[in-house]
């Protein structure tokens, strides 16, 4: 894809899944806000948009190929993916932070006040997320995958209590920008990320930690906001 600054930025991740690593550098939102044009959005991130077109130009010459393309998967594989991969590792990573927040705050917590914002907007983050995939598995995500065998002529598709996939969607959609504000609270209020002079093995981590939590959210987004919710919209419109 010939990439300008008119293209919008869910149209570059989705073109060249590899463009999301210069994106994700450049702090450029890609998932909920991919709605915007390149250069828009690098206005929002404040930096040169010329610059990261370049860079994003470079690096659509060296596509690394295990970069997953789910454009053209069966959606049934698409939420199979996210549910393994993203619903995983959002339990396990919220298991594994909060008991490092305490003890880094404990240690810290004078010195750093910030470090109590960042445990109350991760607190909550996690309280929203784990709600957010219960709703996913439980009922937007089978109704995905019912589509998808009928689809195939595997299967009757059920009308569904909510009418149409397009209303828990939205309702998905605003949780995602709802977990997005909370996230780049944390990076703002971490400096994004940079250990302070003072910090101990144990405050690096977590800085590390919190991190890769932002950088999967925004993977997980993307699939969702970008992939799955319009295919599945389309996909319903075919069968129904």
């Amino acid at each position: 894809m010939n990439f300008t600054s008119e293209t919008k930025v869910k149209d570059i991740a989705l073109a060249d899944p590899s463009a999301r690593h210069v994106l994700e550098d450049a702090r450029v939102d890609y998932c909920c806000g991919g709605g915007e044009s390149l250069q828009e959005a690098c206005v929002h991130a404040g930096v040169d948009g010329q610059e990261i077109l370049k860079q994003l130009r470079e690096n659509s010459q060296h596509v690394n190929p295990s970069d997953a393309n789910w454009t053209a998967s069966p959606l049934s594989d698409l939420t199979a993916h996210i549910k393994s991969e993203h619903h995983k590792y959002v339990r396990e990573a919220i298991l594994r932070i909060n008991p490092m927040l305490e003890k880094v705050k404990a240690k810290h917590g004078e010195h750093h006040p910030e470090l109590a914002e960042i445990e109350t907007s991760f607190h909550a983050a996690g309280r929203e997320m784990i709600m957010h995939m219960q709703k996913e598995e439980q009922i937007l995500f089978p109704y995905i995958e019912a589509l998808d065998r009928a689809a195939n002529g595997k299967g009757i598709l059920e009308p569904p209590f909510f009418q149409t996939v397009k209303n828990p969607i939205h309702a998905m959609m605003k949780e995602h920008e709802a977990a997005g504000d909370l996230v780049r609270q944390i990076c703002k209020a971490s400096a994004e990320y940079a250990a302070p002079a003072d910090a101990c093995t144990s405050y690096k981590a977590l800085l590390q930690e919190l991190h890769q939590f932002e950088l999967d959210l925004h993977q997980h987004v993307h699939l969702e906001n970008n992939i799955l919710f319009p295919r599945a919209v389309e996909l319903e419109g075919e069968v129904v």
